[in-house]
């Protein structure tokens, strides 16, 4: 039997940590305005979470025992990578941090609105491809997706977004 994998063992730590948001969201206090109350969000989120992270947990602990039967039949499991097959393994997340840390740089001057249509934009295009009629439907679904959200939160929900200096009034 193997020991614990490193998916088993942080799985095992979100597991923990998702107790410990239930178990915090229960300390919440409930002012009983007949209201729905002010805790019902946050565990709603954590039950939801801690789902998750059962999925995970199972995930991890199935794939170890799928590793030990391969193992036992002599089959090699995993591959040292070098410099340039870590890069090019963990390659579309480096570029989705450095998009993403990009657009926060940008807010202040872009705003809400232009600067997440600019990052879903970018996301899309990086991850599925920069062909003519793919960068089309990119900026389609990333002004539809982003404008969506911006107008429930601006209007519906009333909350204030950041405003860049490109446009001021948006």
């Amino acid at each position: 039997m193997r020991a614990l994998d490193r998916d088993t063992i942080v799985s095992i730590l979100l597991l923990l940590f998702c107790g410990f948001l239930i178990w915090s969201g229960t300390l919440i206090r409930d002012p009983q305005f007949g209201e729905l109350s002010p805790a019902a969000w946050p565990q709603g989120v954590s039950y939801v979470l801690t789902a998750f992270c059962l999925i995970y947990f199972f995930q991890s602990v199935m794939r170890n025992r799928s590793a030990d039967a391969s193992e036992s039949a002599g089959e090699s499991v995993d591959k040292p990578l070098g410099p340039m097959g870590w890069l090019k393994h963990f390659g579309n997340p480096i570029a989705c941090f450095a998009l993403y840390f990009l657009f926060l740089v940008t807010l202040p001057f872009f705003g809400t609105l232009i600067g997440g249509s600019l990052l879903v934009f970018a996301l899309l295009s990086v991850l599925g491809g920069m062909g003519p009629r793919q960068l089309v439907v990119h900026a389609l679904i990333a002004v539809i997706s982003v404008g969506v959200m911006w107008s429930i939160f601006t209007f519906g929900l009333r909350v204030l977004l950041p405003r860049g200096e490109i446009m001021p009034g948006i």
